[in-house]
């Protein structure tokens, strides 16, 4: 039997986002997500989707500097490490794939990491956008690499908005 989910539209200055909840955690926020809304969808489910919404709201005026949401990232047992390193990565800085596959464990698995990085389901929330090239170039985003630059630039810009 299929699992429940509920979702959502919200908009951003990079276009539509569709954030997806199963009712406990977000499993889901993608651009250009292209799916209705989702009817009838129960209060604690309704909540989430709104806590997400704000927070991401927050996120895009410089507001919010780290998430606080349950998430429930589908995906395999390397690619849930992934996922944990990238949510390691502080707001405002970026890392190397080389640095993400040493932290993991795992030092040759560069490539493996781009792979796990562009399978990420919770986009913005666990910031596969802060990911980039050993030798500092933008490469990959599943949400094009004018979106990450535009996130990148995004909290370069709040970030030094925020030192003392």
């Amino acid at each position: 039997m299929d699992e429940l989910r509920w979702q959502r539209t919200i908009p951003s200055p990079l276009g539509p986002l569709c954030v997806v909840t199963d009712g406990r955690s977000v499993v889901e926020l993608e651009f250009d997500c292209g799916k209705a809304d989702s009817a009838d969808v129960p209060a604690a489910a309704a909540r989430l989707l709104d806590r997400a919404a704000a927070q991401v709201a927050e996120y895009f005026a410089g507001r919010r500097t780290a998430f606080d949401l349950p998430l429930a990232p589908r995906g395999t047992p390397f690619q849930q490490d992934v996922w944990r390193a990238l949510l390691a990565i502080p707001y405002g800085h970026t890392a190397s794939y080389r640095d993400v596959a040493r932290s993991v464990g795992r030092p040759a698995a560069v490539r493996a990491v781009g792979a796990a990085n562009g399978r990420n389901p919770i986009a913005i929330v666990v910031p596969c956008h802060r990911v980039i090239g050993a030798d500092g170039t933008l490469t990959g985003y599943a949400g094009g690499l004018k979106r990450k630059q535009a996130l990148l630039a995004l909290e370069a810009r709040h970030a030094f908005a925020l030192l003392p």
